[in-house]
């Protein structure tokens, strides 16, 4: 195998040191890691100052839309005029999208400082004051006036910065008595029932139409006219193909405000079992009907009952196939019927995305079928996502669990092979949620991972979820819940160094693409394939190879899956030579990023010894995410001044976990504090230099007074990072 700079070893001689690498800690074998309660405070800042020091908003066209609707050309985003167009996006949530006014124009100056472009809109249809739903009816068909300007102000600040928007329509919405909604009380969301309950389909219409022909006074244009709103989403985690294969099409729900995931109510199971059977005659032959009657011992003109997922394994083929197609069918219906009344009754100019791909624990290729008939597929995944406890009574929240491992350990499982599953050919694929929940001890591993393979994928677009789920300039310096970056000093320091990775395209796309194509008949019988062949379900499918190459579906309605070999390799490397994950025992796992302007050491990074072509890093913290990023358009060698994040654990003051480190049993409270990085990094190739410097930053991303010089060794430079802080600016004076 040819060796690269990703295999050269990092001696103590080639950093210009005496000492060895510091013993990485095996956070696995029973040792618990050194509680942060006595390490240093670090609160996230949101300035209205505008002079951060690792200000990447450089990379935004600012006011956002200017030149017209972003687009797709050769199956990508892009600008009007052709040029490649690329999301590094966060969500808001709820109260979160609806800002005072007063800091609307604060957050948005900040998160272009961050490198984000693209804010997609989540929740907003809840009633006031978490959405924009009015609250002083007994329906929910009217919006709130004053949360509608806090909407339109945003959108326009965000605009204004060079920030385009993505608008949720259905996500959240709860029915009331008023909207003629029948058995109201037992829907929850009403997941899987917006696709085909005629009331329901009704009102998900009339919302669109108030939103999307509202018209923002401060931009002067309605939602569905505005070139700053660059995607329109159906609906969220919902699919109706999905409700099947979980159990939640049986019609046992009797209990009120049952929440998110719930079974249906007997009503609408009953609705659709009678949909069925007029669906069938048509399209099947009396004597199959007669022979699945005969099979559940039914008489001769009895409705034929839906199947439950405890019946699938034993189905006959022929039974099974029809009801997989029945509820596919209404998918498709659903997402083409939406799509031609958003764009000839409402005028929507933006591109249309139906649902993502979320549960990867199970097929998508389902979901897909219907989804990928419109403008843009999309993902879901989350590293580790918090298994709830709930009251059986109330269906409350009682408590959380998470693995609490580290995802470089295990790549073949990793957020970066679920994701790929679902990118198809000819198509902006983007990733509308992800991210490694609070309190995982190893999220400084997420974005920067992302970043790296998101670009190598071709992918179109990422949004971190979430930003928030209140107003951010509001919120206490601490980490208030498993999916806030605001406060996170962790993520919000890696999201500047993730934008140039993947926005400016630091990291090249892969030189090849492999294609593949499912019959109809194998994308049903997905449905029935065990959990162990996830995340890919397409059996022989080496799940290494989406680290290697591009992936990327060609049909759902083709020729039958080709065969496919991997390499077995260790590192699995990219096959441009700029990405390699290493993997082996517990806690050595460990990805390397390697290019001009952008590299990074991301996980065990003391146990690996790996050096890239401008850095070489000895570490004492035995788990961390390392980055070192050209702030200018130059490579690494020549940029005049560098970006390092160094980021490892972060908890809240006062956090404590429980004794099997899989739960908290206090979440803490402000400020959060820092594992500060222990690491002495040697910048290497570096041209005509005569001195350099890095500066610490603070949590609004302001340099400290005082500079670090590094000291000359060799052809290289030293520098020692031991400050309480997650990041440094470094400056090259030549």
């Amino acid at each position: 195998m040819k060796t690269t700079a990703l295999d050269l070893l990092v001696y103590p001689a080639l950093l210009g040191l005496s000492s060895g690498f510091a013993a990485s800690v095996d956070y696995h074998a029973g040792k618990t890691p050194a509680d942060l309660a006595s390490q240093p405070a670090f609160a996230v800042e949101w300035p209205e100052r505008v002079d951060a020091a690792a200000d990447v908003s450089f990379l935004l066209e600012a006011p956002a839309g200017k030149s017209g609707h972003i687009r797709i050309k050769d199956g990508h985003l892009a600008y009007p005029d052709g040029r490649r167009f690329r999301i590094w996006g966060v969500n808001v949530t709820g109260p979160g999208a609806l800002p005072a006014k007063e800091n609307a124009p604060r957050i948005a100056a900040h998160l272009a400082r961050c490198g984000v472009n693209g804010v997609r809109f989540h929740f907003l249809d809840r009633p006031a004051p978490r959405g924009v739903i009015a609250a002083d009816r007994n329906d929910t068909r009217g919006l709130d006036a004053a949360q509608m300007d806090r909407l339109d102000w945003f959108i326009a600040a965000l605009k204004q910065r060079g920030i385009y928007s993505d608008l949720n329509l259905n996500v959240g919405r709860s029915y009331q008595a008023g909207d003629g909604v029948k058995d109201h009380e037992l829907l929850g969301f009403a997941k899987a029932l917006t696709f085909f309950d005629a009331r329901l389909l009704e009102l998900q219409r009339e919302y669109a139409r108030q939103l999307l022909t509202h018209r923002n006074p401060y931009t002067g244009a309605t939602y569905a006219q505005e070139p700053a709103v660059m995607l329109i989403e159906f609906v969220n985690e919902n699919s109706l193909i999905e409700a099947w294969k979980d159990g939640r099409l049986r019609g046992k729900n009797t209990r009120k405000n049952p929440g998110t995931w719930t079974d249906i109510p007997a009503s609408y199971a009953a609705d659709l079992t009678d949909r069925f059977n007029a669906w069938l005659p048509p399209k099947y032959a009396a004597e199959v009907l007669r022979r699945w009657r005969e099979q559940e011992g039914l008489a001769a003109d009895a409705p034929i009952p839906r199947l439950a997922p405890d019946q699938f394994a034993k189905a006959p083929a022929d039974r099974f196939h029809a009801e997989a197609e029945f509820y596919l069918e209404i998918e498709r219906h659903f997402y083409l019927s939406m799509a031609k009344f958003l764009r000839e009754e409402l005028g929507v100019k933006a591109l249309l995305l139906g649902n993502s791909d979320h549960g990867h624990s199970r097929t998508g290729y389902p979901q897909l079928l219907g989804t990928s008939l419109l403008d843009v597929v999309d993902g879901h995944v989350y590293w580790q996502h918090p298994s709830y406890q709930t009251d059986p009574q109330t269906g409350r929240q009682t408590g959380f669990t998470i693995a609490n491992t580290p995802m470089v350990d295990a790549p073949f499982s990793s957020t970066v092979v679920g994701l790929s599953r679902s990118a198809f050919a000819g198509k902006p694929y983007t990733v509308s949620e992800v991210n490694h929940p609070f309190p995982n001890e190893y999220a400084c591993e997420g974005i920067p991972i992302l970043a790296a393979y998101a670009a190598f994928q071709d992918w179109d677009g990422l949004f971190w979820y979430s930003l928030a789920h209140q107003d951010v300039v509001a919120l206490e310096a601490k980490v208030g819940g498993h999916f806030d970056l605001a406060m996170d000093p962790v993520k919000m320091t890696q999201l500047p160094a993730g934008a140039l990775m993947f926005l400016r395209g630091d990291v090249r796309p892969a030189a090849r693409t492999l294609t593949r194509t499912y019959t109809r008949e194998q994308v049903r019988e997905s449905l029935r394939l065990p959990a162990k062949d996830r995340p890919y379900f397409t059996p022989g499918f080496p799940p290494g190879l989406p680290l290697q190459h591009a992936s990327r579906i060609a049909s759902l309605d083709g020729p039958a899956t080709g065969t496919f070999t991997g390499e077995d390799a260790n590192p699995l490397r990219s096959d441009t030579g700029e990405l390699a994950w290493h993997f082996g025992e517990r806690a050595t796992g460990l990805v390397a990023v390697d290019t001009e302007r952008s590299q990074a050491l991301i996980g065990f990074v003391g146990m690996n010894r790996v050096r890239l072509k401008n850095l070489a890093v000895e570490v004492q913290t035995p788990f961390s995410a390392i980055t070192l990023s050209a702030l200018d358009d130059r490579p690494i060698a020549q940029a005049e001044k560098l970006l390092v994040t160094a980021t490892a654990r972060m908890a809240n003051s006062g956090m404590e976990w429980n004794a099997k480190r899989n739960s908290l049993e206090k979440r803490g409270a402000a400020p959060t504090r820092i594992e500060p990085v222990k690491a002495t990094l040697r910048l290497s190739g570096l041209e005509n230099v005569r001195q350099v410097l890095a500066a610490p930053l603070d949590g609004a991303a302001a340099t400290a007074a005082t500079q670090q010089a590094a000291a000359r060794s060799g052809d290289g430079w030293v520098l020692q990072l031991n400050a309480p802080t997650t990041s440094y600016v470094v400056t090259i004076r030549r």
